[in-house]
């Protein structure tokens, strides 16, 4: 394997998109490598898309037949059994494409767009020791005798790795109005000279560029240049504020955590960023090992939309009923920091909380 080249950058939307380009010259073995890879990509719990290049003379629908009628007639077609097939009218671009199946998928491999904008390996042909000139941003350069398929897989797998965790996510703090329970906005309540959400932010922007707030209630003069996202309308609880987030922006993936969780600490965040993984979809720790997921304080790559989106859409709004989904995983923290996944709802654990004794302050600014 020939070290890395210098090529053409991605398109902006493909950045940290996970697409990989699969060229050569033509009898370099592209497809019977990919034949290879996907069955042990798949062992690695990926689910894998595959786009050809240069599709033509395909026959997958006869002329005559109902199908093939109702798209000439300039109908969308679908046809829904033990296999899918389907026949747009769209003319989506290739770049939109790509981004489209990254939603549904852990790795999309591309065979051929020599010239097409995307990371790639490039597959030495007989005859040749290096790739032609101008073929963009080749990754890795593999001879025949280099490309055994687990040798390539070892690549693909450190260079998703790379792409998981080299991204960071956006960071989330889920706010509420008037606690019942508590009788005081639980986001406002003063510690060690500053309120819980306050120091909930701070924490987050140490280890995330950007933090945003979902929900609603009177927010600290400090943080008042933070965006606000309102609740999805119809939803309640966490699912209502995770939601938003999500569809506000649909390409960055989320830690989100509660703003009632006041020993949240550093090496917690960096536990949960380390659980990152090709083929994590979400992160819900479950602290005892029992099926109880922590649904706050939680990591939510943006491909687990999917997920939420359909339990929404039936109405359960219990983010523990994630849990045997594809890409969820709901690993056990060290016990040393379960604290962090503590919450405070009522005065009584309150005063449990350590360090100086939470206040309330200016009780009559409630909102």
């Amino acid at each position: 394997m020939k070290p890395e080249q210098n090529g053409t950058r991605d398109p902006v939307r493909l950045r940290g998109l996970p697409v990989l380009g699969i060229c050569g010259c033509s009898g370099a073995g592209k497809t019977t490598l990919i034949e290879a890879l996907v069955p042990l990509l798949r062992q690695q719990g990926l689910r894998i898309a595959v786009v050809k290049h240069d599709a033509h003379n395909v026959c997958i629908d006869r002329p005559g037949k109902d199908s093939d009628r109702l798209f000439r007639a300039g109908a969308d077609v679908a046809l829904f059994g033990e296999e899918r097939f389907s026949r747009w009218h769209d003319g989506e671009g290739f770049v939109d494409f790509l981004v489209t199946l990254c939603r549904r998928y852990d790795l999309v491999l591309v065979e051929g767009h020599a010239r097409t904008a995307i990371p790639k390996i490039w597959l030495l042909g007989k005859g040749f020791g290096e790739p032609p000139p101008g073929r963009g941003e080749i990754r890795a350069v593999f001879s025949r005798p280099d490309s055994e398929p687990r040798m390539v897989l070892a690549w693909i797998m450190e260079w998703l790795t790379g792409l998981v965790r080299g991204t960071a996510p956006w960071g989330c703090v889920l706010i509420g109005g008037r606690s019942r329970r508590m009788g005081y906005p639980k986001h406002l309540i003063e510690q060690d000279g500053r309120t819980w959400l306050e120091a909930t932010v701070a924490r987050l922007q140490q280890v995330v560029d950007h933090v945003v707030l979902a929900g609603s209630g009177t927010v600290p003069a400090p943080l008042s240049s933070l965006a606000r996202i309102p609740d999805v309308p119809g939803l309640a609880g966490p699912m209502a504020g995770i939601l938003a987030v999500m569809r506000w922006q649909p390409a960055s993936s989320w830690l989100i955590t509660a703003c009632d969780q006041p020993d949240i600490r550093h090496d917690a965040l960096q536990w949960l960023l380390e659980q990152r993984s090709p083929g994590t979809w979400a992160v819900l720790p479950d602290l005892e090992g029992k099926g109880r997921l922590e649904p706050l304080l939680a990591f939510y790559d943006r491909r687990c939309r999917r997920h939420l989106e359909a339990l929404a859409a039936t109405g359960e709004l219990r983010i523990s009923r994630l849990a045997g989904r594809h890409g969820v995983r709901t690993p056990r923290p060290p016990r040393h920091l379960h604290g962090a996944w503590r919450n405070v709802n009522t005065p009584a654990e309150l005063g449990n909380v350590s360090a100086d004794k939470p206040s309330f302050p200016g009780r009559h600014n409630n909102p």
